[in-house]
C-alpha cells in the first residue's frame, strides 16, 4: 500500500531554504549525493568486517553515475547499505525536514550572515536545486528486506511504495528542471565530479546512456568474467621473407596467428581512492609527489619541494603542501590549497584553516575532524580550527628552518623563489616570524647569502646595527660602485614585499636600521672638511645659489661635499623616511609610475662633488654662457642615476644633450 504525505513544513517550502541559505553553487548536488553513496558503502564495508554482512563474490563496491540527455535525467547508484521503508521515512521524510524547520527558525532573519552552523542532514535535498522530480529506489542489506520506491515532485509531497530494486543499495534519479539540463551532459558531469569527488574513497564511474557504445581489443588471456565480448578477432600470423644459404628465398612465420577479443570498453573510475596524502611519507617516492602535483594542479613546472603533513593527535590531519616554482611578486601569485574532509572536496583556500601567507602555496589538506556547517562549505570559527592553522604554520616553519640548518646549499638555491612566501609569512603571522626570523636570508653585493646577524657583523666596525640595501642594481649602480670601492657591504632587496618587510624587521629587532644605499652620502666616501674652513663654506653657498637659480628651484636641497671619488660630479640622495612613504603611495594608490617632482623634491638632496672639474667650472664661471646648461645636465644626470626622469624632463634632457654635443662639435671644427 502506498504511503503518501506532505513535506511542507511551514508556509514556505524547502526551495527558498536550499536556494537561499544552503548552497551557493548548484553543481554541489553531485558531491552531496555521491558522498552519501560513498558513506553507505563505507558503512557496509564495516559491517562486512564485523561479520554482520557477507558480500557476494561477484560484487565490487562502486558508485555509478548515469546521465541521459534525452530524458534529462541523472541517476546515482551505490551498492552500499540501502534503506528500508522505515529508514527512508526516518532519514528522508522526518529528520531532514525537522532539520529544515530548526534551520528556518534559527536563521530566517540571518540570510546574509555567514554564521549558519550545524549538521542538518540536508545533503539529499540539494537534488531539488536542479530537479523538478526526484525518485529513490533502495534495497536494504538486511535479511528479507523489501525494496522501496520513493518519489517527490517539487519537494512538497511524497509517495512511498514497494519497489522493484533487486540489488542491495540505493539509486537516486533526478528529473532535471529546464535551468539545469547542463548537468546531464557527459562532459559537464565529468568536470563537476572530478572537481568535488576526485579522491573519494569509493570508485566512481560515469556512463552516458545516450552515447554510442565504445570498444577496445584485448589479448585472449586478458579476458575476465566482467567483460562483454562483441566479437572474436583473428590476427593473422606475421611472416618475413628470408634468404637461404643456397641463395633462394623462403617465407618464414615470425609470429603465429593470435586470437583476440573485441569487448565493450572497460569503465575507468573518475577518482583516485588512495590519494598520496593518505600514504606515509616514507612510502612516497619523489616521482609520485611530482606526478600528484602535475595531476591535481595542472602545473607542469616542477615544484621546488614539498611538506607532507601527517598527524593523528590531538586531531587527524593529512596533506601535502608544495612550494611552486615562481619568479614574480607575491601579490601576483595565485596559490591553491584544496581542503578535503574524509577525501571529499570542500573548497579552495579556506582562510580559517590555512594561514593567509600559505595561500600562496599549492597543496591539499584533509582533516576529517573539521567542524563543518550544513553545506560542508564553511567552517565554525572556533579554537579547534585555530589549532589546525597553528599546526600547519609550525610544520612549514620546522621544514624551512630544518632545511636551512641541514641542507643550506639547497635552501640557498631555492631562496629567491621562496623568499616572497617567507617574508609575507614573517609580516602576517607572529608565530611564523618568531620561528623563521633567524633563517631569512639576504643576498649581498657579491651574491652571497647571509642571515640578519651575518649582515650586522659584516658592517659592525663602521656601521653598527645598520644594514644598507639596494632595490634596483641598475638604477643604483653608481652608489654600488662607491660602496664596493670602500669595502662596505649592502644587500639586494628588489621585491615589492621588501619595503613592508624591512619595516617589520625594524619593529621586531630593536636598534636595527635599514638604509638604502642612496639615502645619504656615507662618511666613508667624503674627505674630511674642517669646521672652520671658511673658503669651502663660501664656495658651497655660491654653488647652491647658482644651481637653484639655473634650475629655477628655490626649494631644492643642495649639499656640497668633497668626495674621494673624483669621477662622480653629482648625485641624488633621498631620506629613508620620505622614500618609504613614496614607495607606499606607489604600491597602494598611485600605481607604478611616479616622478619625484610630484612631491616637489620633498626629501630629495642634490649632492655636488667640489672635487669634480665640472663643479669647479660652474663655481669659477657663475655667469658663463654654458653654466645653466651644465647645471641642468648635472641635475638630470644625477636623477637618472637615481631613477627615471618624467617624460617632460627626459625630452629636455635629450634636447640639451644634443645641444652640448653641437657645442663640442663646433669647438672642434674651429
Amino acid at each position: 500500500m502506498a504511503k503518501k504525505g506532505s513535506l511542507s513544513i511551514t508556509s514556505e517550502n524547502i526551495f527558498p531554504v536550499i536556494k537561499k541559505w544552503l548552497y551557493s553553487d548548484h553543481d554541489i548536488f553531485y558531491r552531496e549525493l555521491i558522498s552519501n553513496g560513498c558513506d553507505a558503502i563505507t558503512k557496509l564495508k564495516k559491517l562486512e568486517l564485523m561479520g554482520e554482512y557477507e558480500k557476494p563474490e561477484d560484487v565490487d563496491y562502486k558508485v555509478q553515475v548515469s546521465v541521459n540527455q534525452n530524458d534529462k535525467t541523472i541517476t546515482i547508484t551505490d551498492n552500499g547499505l540501502g534503506m528500508t521503508e522505515e529508514e527512508i521515512d526516518k532519514y528522508i521524510n522526518q529528520i531532514a525536514f525537522s532539520g529544515v524547520q530548526d534551520f528556518m527558525e534559527k536563521y530566517k532573519d540571518k540570510a546574509n550572515e555567514d554564521q549558519i552552523i550545524g549538521h542538518f542532514g540536508l545533503g539529499f535535498y540539494s537534488a531539488f536545486m536542479v530537479a523538478d522530480k526526484v525518485t529513490i529506489d533502495s534495497l536494504s542489506y538486511q535479511k528479507d528486506a523489501k525494496p522501496v520506491h520513493w518519489e517527490s515532485e517539487g519537494g512538497i509531497d511524497f509517495e512511498m511504495t514497494e519497489g522493484e530494486k533487486a540489488e542491495t543499495g540505493t539509486s537516486i534519479t533526478l528529473y532535471l528542471n529546464e535551468d539545469s539540463t547542463e548537468f546531464c551532459n557527459e562532459y559537464r558531469a565529468r568536470e563537476v565530479i572530478e572537481k568535488y569527488c576526485a579522491f573519494m574513497p569509493v570508485e566512481i564511474f560515469l556512463k552516458n546512456e545516450t552515447a554510442e557504445p565504445q570498444y577496445e581489443t584485448i589479448e585472449k588471456d586478458e579476458l575476465t568474467e566482467k567483460d562483454t565480448v562483441v566479437e572474436t578477432v583473428i590476427e593473422p600470423a606475421k611472416t618475413e621473407e628470408k634468404e637461404k644459404e643456397d641463395g633462394t628465398k623462403e617465407t618464414v612465420e615470425v609470429e603465429p596467428s593470435r586470437e583476440k577479443y573485441k569487448i565493450l570498453k572497460r569503465p575507468v573510475a573518475l577518482n583516485d581512492i588512495h590519494p598520496l596524502w593518505n600514504k606515509h611519507p616514507n612510502e612516497c617516492s619523489e616521482e609520485e609527489y611530482k606526478d600528484f602535483y602535475r595531476k591535481v594542479f595542472r602545473d607542469y613546472k616542477e615544484p621546488l619541494f614539498w611538506i607532507h603533513l601527517n598527524m593523528d593527535y590531538p586531531f587527524n590531519l593529512k596533506g601535502i603542501l608544495y612550494f611552486p616554482k615562481i619568479n614574480m611578486e607575491y601579490d601576483s601569485l595565485e596559490g591553491t590549497i584544496k581542503l578535503y574532509n574524509n577525501q571529499v572536496f570542500i573548497a579552495d583556500n579556506i582562510k580559517e584553516v590555512i594561514p593567509e601567507f600559505l595561500m600562496l602555496l599549492k597543496g591539499v589538506i584533509d582533516c576529517p575532524d573539521l567542524p563543518l556547517n550544513v553545506s560542508r562549505s564553511a567552517l565554525q570559527n572556533d579554537g579547534f580550527v585555530k589549532k589546525i592553522s597553528d599546526y600547519i604554520t609550525k610544520k612549514v616553519a620546522d621544514k624551512l628552518s630544518g632545511m636551512c640548518k641541514t641542507d643550506r646549499e639547497n635552501y640557498e638555491k631555492y631562496w629567491d623563489d621562496i623568499a616572497p612566501f617567507i617574508k609575507f609569512g614573517y609580516i602576517k603571522d607572529e608565530k611564523f616570524s618568531e620561528k623563521m626570523g633567524d633563517y631569512i636570508l639576504y643576498k649581498n653585493l657579491e651574491g652571497k647569502y647571509l642571515t640578519l646577524q651575518d649582515c650586522l657583523d659584516e658592517n659592525k666596525e663602521k656601521h653598527e646595527n645598520t644594514i644598507f640595501y639596494v632595490t634596483d642594481e641598475k638604477e643604483q649602480s653608481q652608489y654600488i660602485n662607491l660602496f664596493k670601492e670602500e669595502n662596505i657591504d649592502a644587500v639586494i632587496m628588489p621585491a615589492a614585499i621588501d619595503n613592508p618587510f624591512i619595516s617589520h624587521v625594524e619593529q621586531k629587532k630593536e636598534g636595527v636600521k635599514f638604509l638604502r644605499i642612496d639615502t645619504d652620502l656615507n662618511a666613508a666616501f667624503k674627505e674630511e672638511v674642517k669646521e672652520d674652513d671658511e673658503e669651502f663654506k663660501k664656495s658651497s653657498e655660491e654653488l647652491t645659489e647658482v644651481f637653484k637659480k639655473a634650475l629655477n628651484n628655490d626649494k631644492l636641497d643642495i649639499k656640497v661635499e668633497k668626495m674621494k671619488s673624483a669621477g662622480v660630479a653629482s648625485m641624488i640622495t633621498v631620506s629613508e623616511e620620505t622614500r618609504r612613504m613614496q614607495d607606499m603611495m606607489k604600491m597602494y594608490s598611485m600605481g607604478g609610475s611616479m616622478d619625484m617632482s610630484m612631491f616637489g623634491g620633498m626629501g630629495e638632496t642634490l649632492v655636488l662633488n667640489a672635487n669634480h672639474p665640472l663643479v669647479k667650472y660652474v663655481l669659477e664661471n657663475k655667469e658663463g654662457e654654458n653654466t645653466q646648461v651644465i647645471c641642468e645636465q648635472l641635475y638630470d644626470l644625477a636623477s637618472l642615476s637615481h631613477g627615471q626622469l618624467s617624460p617632460e624632463r627626459m625630452t629636455k634632457f635629450v634636447s640639451r644633450s644634443n645641444e652640448i654635443m653641437m657645442i663640442m662639435a663646433g669647438q672642434k671644427a674651429e
